[in-house]
């Protein structure tokens, strides 16, 4: 028993160290062929069997998707059509398993062992090195799964023999049972593989007939299902959406398909031939088989399954008024409940920060519009709103820092670990515009309760400043949202040039103009206030390009 245990641990630990390997390798390039090769319903579905047959996991295909329309990038219905073929892709999986129990896989286990371990040593290929850790690992524990269960004679064991014998496979119920048993094993070992594993070592040794096995693998299907919509909970409308689509498509597949299990079922042995020691390819035929013929069934009715799983799960209420607005401090596209590999948080955390830059322009409108009031009343209640943004500002930073460290915990590609220091400096300027924009309502506030107005003069270089600053914050999230690779950084470096000439230039006429007692000294102390403080954001903006584009270390 606790070989077999073992073997499936070793079996598991390969897949996930493989699927994380292949993700690590190509994972900007997936995200590219998920965001680019959607176009239709069948290219999404033939990019969800490329994907998921790529990184081994239908599970990371899924999580990417979801973060694909969280993000914008994917229509629901490109999601769907994805989670389809994610369902194909998988099988690959099914079949890799058949292979290894067809014959001793683990003749060849050893020699990758060396050469992986040579490798993993040579920091230029220790990523290859993983990958081939992962694939030795794997086909050890099927090897030793395949060992184990001919060892133990699972086919002569009577007690084993005798507790299947007691299930009619001809019975409906037989089937609804094992289909049940399936399902609630995949949910509590968390692992669709192993309990496929389990399947095909019983059905291959001739322990249990091949309906039961076929049943269980159907079981499975929904197992993962559920296991995906119970993480996702807690997670956007739209990711609890895409995951439930992926329920509703195996369980309409299921349900047709146990009409006709039975010749469904006669059908795929003929087609796969004879013998015992050909069930393991039985199972893998029919999983793909299965999965093949319901996504030509439903791939015609995209549209509807998603009119349907928006009927059922209903948008999120949405937040009304400014100030409820104001009051949000968690993040937005960051799902807490979903697994997700580095690059799919790495995209996230990016959709963050654009929230974020979008917030500070917000708030920097605020200020300006602070300047232009002078009912007390109003402005109190502005200056709270402004004040409270401020707090918001310091409370995302440290969301996304956070998020980003732990994203920081997995195996990371050089040029993840790049994009994690940069956007790392850019939510740290991002929280200084947040506090420049504080201070400058903090000094019209000193204004206010000094009794003294700015001159007509003042006002007018003021509106210039604010104007410059608000050009740059515009330019600053136009680099933020876009690809580097069509960012214009020009604009974003004359408008911050422009901001510092022009402080200078007033701090220079302050000078004259308290001397020529236009304004009094405090009044002036005020007005160049402003306008350091504009300064200093001219500087923090230029600074989150900077980061963003990677000028800067």
């Amino acid at each position: 028993m606790f070989k077999i245990l073992g073997s499936l641990a070793l079996l598991i630990f390969g897949m996930k160290l493989m699927s994380e390997t292949l993700q690590k390798i190509a994972g900007p390039q997936l995200r590219h062929v998920l965001g680019r090769m959607t176009t239709n319903r069948f290219t999404g579905m033939l990019t969800g069997v490329f994907v998921t047959a790529a990184v081994q996991s239908s599970t990371a295909t899924t999580v990417m998707t979801v973060s694909f329309v969280n993000a914008g990038l994917l229509t629901l219905a490109q999601a769907i059509s994805v989670i389809m073929g994610a369902n194909i892709g998988t099988t690959l999986t099914a079949w890799i398993m058949s292979a290894g129990f067809s014959f001793n896989i683990t003749d060849f286990v050893w020699p990758t062992f060396i050469v992986a371990m040579f490798l993993i040593y040579k920091k230029k290929h220790s990523t290859l090195g993983d990958f081939l850790f992962g694939i030795s690992f794997m086909f050890l524990g099927l090897g030793t799964l395949r060992q184990t269960g001919v060892e133990m004679n699972l086919g002569e064991n009577e007690a084993l023999l005798s507790f299947f014998s007691r299930f009619d496979p001809q019975s409906f119920t037989t089937t609804l049972l094992f289909l049940l048993i399936g399902g609630v094993l995949t949910m509590c070992v968390q692992s669709s593989a192993a309990v496929m594993a389990i399947t095909m070592i019983l059905c291959s040794s001739g322990a249990l007939p091949i309906y039961q096995g076929i049943a269980l693998v159907m079981g499975e299907n929904i197992g993962t299902t559920v296991t995906s919509n119970l993480t996702a909970l807690t997670a956007s409308t739209q990711a609890r959406r895409a995951a439930f689509a992926h329920m509703f498509f195996n369980l309409f597949g299921v349900a047709w398909m146990l009409l006709v299990f039975h010749p469904f079922v006669d059908g795929v042995c003929a087609l796969v031939g004879g013998g015992v020691e050909k069930l393991s390819f039985v199972l893998a035929t029919f999983h793909t088989c299965f999965n093949v013929a319901n996504t030509f069934i439903l791939i015609w009715f995209i549209p509807q399954i998603e009119r349907f799983v928006c009927w059922v799960i209903k948008d999120k209420s949405e937040v009304g008024a400014a100030d409820e607005e104001a009051a949000v401090t968690h993040l937005h596209y960051v799902e807490a409940g979903i697994v997700k590999t580095p690059e799919i948080a790495v995209l996230e955390a990016q959709r963050e920060i654009v929230s974020f830059g979008e917030r500070t322009q917000r708030m920097f409108g605020m200020v300006s519009q602070l300047l232009e009031e002078e009912d007390d009343s109003a402005f109190v209640k502005l200056y709270s709103r402004i004040e409270k943004y401020e707090q918001i500002c310091d409370s995302i930073e440290l969301e996304i820092a956070q998020y980003l460290e732990q994203v920081s915990d997995a195996h990371l590609s050089d040029d993840t670990k790049a994009k994690i220091r940069a956007m790392m400096r850019e939510i740290s300027e991002l929280e200084s515009i947040g506090d420049g924009c504080y201070n400058l309502a903090r000094i019209l506030n000193r204004r206010m309760g000094s009794g003294e107005a700015f001159t007509e003069q003042q006002l007018e270089n003021i509106h210039w400043m604010f104007r410059l600053v608000s050009d740059g914050l515009v330019q600053m999230n136009v680099v933020i949202r876009g690809p580097r690779e069509q960012v214009q950084l020009h604009k974003a470096q004359n408008i911050e040039q422009e901001i510092n000439n022009f402080r200078l230039r007033m701090k220079t006429q302050n000078i004259l103009d308290v001397d020529a007692h236009h304004y009094t000294y405090a009044l002036g102390t005020l007005y160049i206030d402003l306008m350091n403080e504009c300064e200093k954001l001219g500087d923090y903006i230029i600074n989150v390009v900077d980061a963003r584009m990677g000028a800067r270390t």
